[in-house]
């Protein structure tokens, strides 16, 4: 995911983003279901939701890169196009002649980001990798989930594949910035992005942890392990998380939960919260335990307690504040109708992103695309005849 997610929000941001896949097959994730769109007949399409998901805005181009006819219509369009996404394992398009080294001759200002699990250099460069796994390498699982003796304990992995969607983040920072120093030196450059090294990256406040105290940062399940009470309680009627985060915010919650214990000096402090982390913890659990959670939220809210409900995915959507906010359109789609998809969150004060295109149907630019790149209609069709395109 991390490369088409790089793409898409280059997508939404303006960007005319030509996706290339194989032809008669396409993009592995298609098939990445169930489950997959329906078509007003009710009928699936061969669209999963994961695809979808990263994929509006694009136009889909086919074509066959082990022929050589084949990589010569990738150097066509590399020689005009300012950025290109690859993310395949190392040495892969180096094969094929459409290495970086290979395309800056035709474009100096071509800007090229790799993509990998491990990057272009090291022990295990030529490893394939998935978001899940790298998790685990990069020590993230290490830190998610409840402690060991605990109910349900053990590592555990994000609900959705973080690593994917940060190295794509990071990879639209570093082309955006890649450009913008074209302007300056008229020179394309070559970003190269390991997904392990963004996990590394992504550690934070964790990893400064370890590297001060030379202790291995442990799991704290829904808590913080350096601000306190950041946590999951259970109200008599659902639960809720509290997210105090500085001593005012503390000061406030003890006025609404009013429970004299809680405001013994050794808590009136960060640093004091967090040393004497299992007896706070406790006090407030029989506390919110006494209390019905609307009345909680309502009560915090009003006093700016930070707090909020654990929602499903679909209670989310129903949110006063993201119905505000917008953050479902919906894109015409020729089998299905109006299809719902999740907005992009960038706000701009004087111009607007527009969902104007959906996600492509396989090969369904293959033409358009050619032909504006100078490929005439009888050649395209001696390509299609060849299986290139």
């Amino acid at each position: 995911m991390a490369g088409p997610w790089a793409t898409q929000l280059l997508a939404d941001l303006g960007a005319d983003v030509i996706k290339v896949e194989r032809p008669g097959a396409g993009d592995e994730t298609r098939g990445w279901g169930p489950p997959f769109l329906k078509a007003r007949d009710g009928k699936e399409t061969r669209e999963s939701g994961y695809f979808l998901c990263t994929n509006r805005a694009k136009r889909s181009l086919t074509v066959d890169l082990t022929k050589p006819k084949g990589q010569e219509l990738i150097r066509t369009l590399a020689a005009k196009s300012d950025i290109l996404f690859e993310n395949f394992k190392v040495g892969t398009l180096t094969r094929h002649g459409l290495a970086y080294e290979d395309l800056r001759q035709l474009n100096p200002r071509l800007i090229y980001c790799s993509i990998t699990g491990f990057g272009q250099s090291g022990p295990r460069k030529d490893s394939v990798a998935y978001d899940f796994m790298i998790q685990a390498m990069g020590g993230l699982m290490s830190i998610t989930g409840e402690a060991d003796d605990r109910p349900g304990g053990g590592a555990q992995k994000v609900g959705v594949p973080i690593l994917d969607l940060m190295t794509g983040m990071y990879a639209t920072v570093a082309v955006l910035a890649a450009l913008a120093r074209r302007e300056a030196t008229g020179k394309g450059d070559y970003v190269d992005l390991a997904m392990l090294d963004v996990q590394a990256a992504m550690l934070a406040n964790q990893a400064m942890n370890y590297l001060l105290t030379g202790r291995t940062p442990r799991r704290h399940g829904n808590g913080h392990p350096n601000i306190m009470p950041q946590q999951v309680f259970k109200c008599r009627d659902g639960d809720m998380a509290l997210a105090v985060g500085n001593d005012s915010q503390y000061a406030k919650l003890c006025e609404v939960l009013g429970r004299p214990e809680l405001r013994d000096p050794r808590f009136a402090k960060n640093a004091g919260r967090v040393q004497h982390r299992d007896e706070l913890i406790g006090l407030l659990v029989e506390t919110f335990a006494k209390w019905n959670r609307s009345d909680l939220l309502d009560a915090f809210e009003k006093v700016g307690v930070p707090s909020g409900p654990i929602n499903s995915i679909p209670e989310a959507f129903e949110d006063p504040q993201l119905k505000h906010r917008r953050m479902l359109v919906e894109i015409d789609h020729p089998l299905a109708g109006k299809v719902k998809q999740v907005a992009n969150p960038i706000r701009y004060a004087d111009s607007a992103l527009t969902y104007e295109r959906r996600a492509p149907d396989l090969g369904e630019h293959t033409m358009e695309i050619l032909r504006e790149f100078g490929v005439d209609t009888a050649a395209i069709e001696s390509l299609k005849q060849e299986g290139v395109v």
